[in-house]
């Protein structure tokens, strides 16, 4: 599952982790990925003194786990010139996307001044673009998620050729032990769910400053979402 940051991912690895026969990974690459860059995200100490820092490491192991399906939330600007994509040919691969709007206006509550590769659209389009050589890759629209967890969910397990579980609709409060180091700072309101939140409402203005990256990230946005499940 790629995404960008503050798109749902959170609450759709909780879905999928809920499921009995899912193992659910937590941006593997994020050790990785504050290596190489040196930013000062919160709790990047924490993080990698955690995960493998080692890209190719990272993609080597990627297929140990034991259930029968496994899934992996990646944020997609942590994918560095370099790190190894060859492996994104033996998985199947989904996109999430939010409105750029909706993206921002989050990611501002949790970090300053973000950047356009902070919200990440076009390094996801980019993935989807390489996703999409042999066949057009699942996309799913967290707004879809929200209005109608089901037949949202359905269509996706329905694409991925995965049965429906009415598992991932909900999960308990509180951390999970998949989740990262970084979950303090991140994850305060989903550990406070339990389940899916309700339907947004209008989509949010765009603050001073920020007009031009938006316009750009709703270029690839439109563009991926013609595709959504």
């Amino acid at each position: 599952m790629w995404s960008g940051p503050r798109n749902l991912s959170t609450a759709m690895m909780y879905a999928f982790g809920n499921r009995g026969d899912m193992t659910a990974v937590d941006e593997p690459f994020y050790g990785a990925y504050l290596a190489q860059t040196g930013i000062n995200h919160p709790l990047a100490q924490e993080t990698m003194a955690a995960l493998d820092c080692d890209p190719e490491s990272v993609a080597q192991n990627l297929a140990l786990y034991p259930t029968p399906h496994q899934y992996e939330k990646h944020m997609v600007h942590h994918m560095r010139p370099g790190f190894p994509l060859d492996w994104m040919d033996e998985v199947q691969n989904v996109f999430l996307l939010r409105h750029p709007a909706r993206v921002l206006a989050s990611y501002l509550q949790k970090r300053e001044a973000p950047t356009a590769e902070d919200l990440g659209f076009t390094q996801m389009r980019r993935l989807f673009d390489r996703a999409s050589r042999g066949a057009i890759p699942a996309v799913i629209d967290s707004e879809d998620v929200l209005r109608n967890p089901r037949t949202a969910l359905s269509a996706l397990c329905s694409a991925l050729c995965l049965p429906f579980d009415d598992a991932m609709l909900s999960w308990p409060t509180g951390p999970k032990h998949f989740d990262g180091p970084w979950a303090p700072h991140w994850y305060g309101a989903v550990h406070r769910s339990t389940g899916f939140a309700s339907a947004p409402g209008d989509v949010p203005g765009v603050p001073p400053g920020y007009t031009d990256m938006i316009d750009v990230a709703m270029a690839d946005y439109t563009w991926m979402r013609q595709h959504r499940v």
